[in-house]
């Protein structure tokens, strides 16, 4: 129901940002993740963009979209990978990489696709910062272009149901999308078509109003935009065409009973969204 980046899906304790600060390369024993960052002395300054990847299982993908990242996007640029412990080792071919503009952040015992944007939030430094799937359904190409709306609006989202936009997968999971997105345009408003798009840059002042709710998996997503708009932040959608992946294998194509509870759980934060006070 959502295009969120296929995941690992249980949801995670909310982390805070003191727990969360980088030391090198941290004792999975007392933390649950290791995390590998260049050390200081390489970088100097902050990057002008941090885009943030979170992962399970996509050591046939991420490498590409990596390299797609540098390749399209200009000026100093990080990736920050959050891995949670992927069985197929995709963390290690971030590792082996050896690049000192990739962040890699393994979690050992912390799932959830939301904490893990959040984390990679975190830890980054850009100016202006991103996130979307380390699948290849999101276009690399397009990134350049969203970054170009960031001098007339604080958020830009890539959009699959915007003008230019287009959805291409199975008719049950477009229409499943469609539909879910529908009911968000009209309870939580603010003219946007694809709520749950997961695909997003912005500028870093953005965070100085609105944190991501770290829980859940897509829904997170609708939460964010509806509450960047109720605190008066502007959101352009720029159009792209969305498709099934091409390698690897997806794990979000529920079950029928699955695909009702993932529903039902959208349903209600949606409405948990509009209703929650907003200081």
């Amino acid at each position: 129901m959502t295009c969120a980046t296929d995941f690992a899906q249980d949801d995670a304790t909310p982390l805070t940002e003191s727990s969360m600060a980088p030391h090198g390369l941290a004792d999975a024993t007392s933390t649950g993740e290791l995390v590998s960052i260049p050390s200081p002395a390489s970088r100097v300054g902050n990057p002008d963009v941090s885009i943030v990847l979170a992962t399970y299982n996509e050591r046939e993908n991420i490498c590409d979209v990596i390299r797609g990242i540098f390749e399209h996007v200009s000026g100093d640029v990080e990736v920050i990978v959050v891995d949670d412990d992927s069985p197929d080792e995709t963390w290690k071919l971030v590792e082996q990489m050896d690049d000192e503009r990739v962040k890699l952040i393994r979690r050992v015992s912390t799932r959830g696709l939301a904490s893990a944007f959040n984390r990679g939030v975190i830890e980054s430094r850009g100016n202006i910062v991103g996130w979307m799937d380390a699948d290849t359904t999101m276009p690399v190409e397009l990134l350049a272009k969203m970054i170009e709306q960031l001098s007339r609006h604080d958020i830009a989202v890539g959009s699959r149901y915007a003008e230019g936009g287009s959805d291409s997968r199975h008719w049950v999971r477009t229409f499943a999308s469609r539909l879910i997105n529908s009911f968000a345009g009209v309870v939580l408003g603010y003219g946007i078509r694809d709520y749950d798009s997961g695909f997003i840059v912005l500028r870093r002042s953005v965070f100085d109003k609105v944190s991501i709710i770290p829980t859940g998996y897509g829904a997170y997503f609708m939460e964010f935009l509806f509450t960047c708009r109720r605190k008066g932040l502007s959101v352009v959608e720029v159009g792209y065409g969305f498709t099934d992946r091409t390698k690897g294998y997806s794990k979000s194509a529920p079950s029928a009973i699955k695909f009702l509870w993932t529903g039902a759980g959208y349903v209600t934060r949606i409405l948990i969204a509009r209703l929650r006070h907003i200081d």
